[in-house]
């Protein structure tokens, strides 16, 4: 079993391979490894943005993929209730590893099987094996049942992945372990503890697969296994897992989705630091300590969160993260490769993200997203809540009665309609794009969340104006029923 660690929520370990890395791109970093990870549980793109992708995953330095599948596995049998509606076919999982080797990605898939099991746990079929009765997303390790439903996930997955070196059994933030009945109780008995029983199941899940798939071993993230502060982690916790017996360990930095579940675009700065510390956590270990490291791209938080950055989006991010890591620094020199390869004229690291056009695949979204998502809703809250005219005579009291001057109509609407007719373009712009790369629920839920209410605001607003502009009785005039006013 390999441990994977990191300075976010995962980590790695052991590794028993090794492989045959293009030593032109490896010169300048300890990583003999960078694998892109997949967050499928959100916003999984379809096939043919992936044809359009891998090879410029290849072309800035990853050599492998960790595909985290959840719901979007085609699982069968009595876990076919697990499918996410969209979810990808057999024939799709095999033209996404065909299309992984030609791009010489080595894939390594990612199995959840102890902690974030929402998709499998919320389902009444598989309820009971909770570890506390009304949150779904820890598995009950006591239970028989347990170990073979995520043995049996396991086993579906990798008959799909013949021939793969390792499996990641995931076994990070297992929230509540511990607070069940029966881990009570066994916590009760001399020397147990929360470690104690995360390893033993760990331990249980990592022997399933290596008698089930001798050549496969089981990778695991770290966090449920540290008992240090925070300012105490790097050097201190490899040594750590170096005398326990974990001689090689894996990195686990982040490119996108870990600065904020909601995170519309990645902060390029503070993901170009964590690369930073993680290459001189490297420098100061042995040799031959990291192995490897996996650049996360959360796409939620967990099954239940709101959608964070979109992988066209991070793509930017991801660039400028791997290049730093195979050149050892972000100098200059390498900010314009990483510009040429997005086949961007500026890669602003300091802000949000650059502003812009590209030619990269899915640049369009990450040009439109950036738009809307720095200027949509700020533009709309300018008008709602800072126009002298809206604030002074259309406030909400006024709308709720249809009251306005009439000469306020002519100085609020033309903005209003100048506003509608500057985004309502972009949106539709945005909306095919995703189409494009994104299967409908996953274009439905970034709009609803992040354009929907600012767009219905102004609608609202022009709506309001326009039957506010019907003459209306005056208070205090004939015809005026103050028994009727709202």
């Amino acid at each position: 079993m390999t441990l994977v660690f990191s300075t976010r929520k995962k980590s790695q370990g052991e590794i028993l391979l090794q492989f045959t890395i293009n030593t032109k791109m490896s010169d300048f970093t300890p990583f003999k490894m960078r694998l892109v990870h997949l967050d499928l549980k959100g916003a999984p793109p379809k096939i043919s943005y992936f044809s359009e992708i891998f090879p410029l995953f290849r072309a800035l330095g990853a050599n492998g993929l960790l595909i985290e599948y959840e719901d979007m596995f085609p699982y069968d049998g009595q876990l076919r209730l697990l499918r996410a509606t969209h979810a990808y076919s057999p024939s799709e999982v095999t033209e996404i590893l065909r299309l992984a080797r030609l791009s010489e990605l080595e894939v390594i898939p990612l199995v959840q099987t102890f902690g974030h099991m929402e998709f499998v746990l919320k389902h009444a079929a598989f309820a009971h094996l909770r570890e506390v009765a009304c949150f779904p997303n820890t598995l009950n390790p006591h239970e028989a049942e347990s170990l073979a439903l995520v043995g049996a996930m396991a086993d579906q997955v990798l008959e799909l992945h013949r021939g793969a070196r390792w499996l990641h059994i995931g076994c990070d933030e297992v929230y509540y372990l511990g607070e069940g009945e029966a881990s009570k109780q066994w916590l009760q008995q001399r020397q147990n503890s929360h470690v104690k029983l995360c390893l033993s199941h760990m331990r249980a899940v990592a022997s399933h697969v290596r008698a089930q798939h001798p050549g496969t071993t089981a990778l695991v993230w770290d966090d449920m296994l540290r008992d240090m502060p925070q300012d105490q982690l790097a050097v201190r916790l490899m040594e750590k897992y170096r005398e326990c017996g974990f001689l090689r360990l894996w990195a686990a930095s982040a490119f996108k989705g870990a600065t904020g579940p909601s995170q519309a675009l990645p902060p390029v700065e503070h993901h170009l630091r964590n690369h930073e510390q993680w290459l001189q956590v490297a420098g100061r270990g042995p040799g031959d300590t990291l192995q490897g490291i996996i650049l996360t791209g959360w796409q939620r938080y967990d099954h239940f969160s709101v959608l964070c950055e979109l992988l066209p989006v991070g793509i930017p991010s991801l660039a400028a993260c791997l290049q730093l890591l195979l050149h050892g620094s972000f100098t200059e020199d390498v900010k314009r490769t990483v510009e040429n390869f997005l086949g961007v004229s500026s890669l602003e690291i300091k802000d949000t993200v650059s502003e812009g056009s590209g030619s990269f695949p899915g640049s369009d979204i990450h040009a439109l997203v950036t738009q809307v998502s720095l200027h949509l809703r700020s533009s709309v809250d300018a008008l709602l809540e800072r126009n002298r005219y809206v604030t002074g005579w259309f406030s909400p009291y006024h709308r709720r009665r249809k009251l306005i001057h009439p000469i306020m109509v002519q100085h609020i609407q033309p903005e209003a309609l100048s506003l509608l007719g500057r985004w309502h373009p972009l949106v539709q712009q945005l909306e095919a794009a995703l189409q494009v790369a994104f299967y409908p629920d996953t274009v439905e839920e970034w709009l609803e969340e992040n354009v929907h209410p600012s767009m219905q605001r102004l609608q609202g607003l022009l709506r309001d104006l326009r039957e506010a502009a019907v003459p209306q009785p005056l208070p205090n005039s004939p015809g005026w029923d103050p028994s009727q006013d709202p």
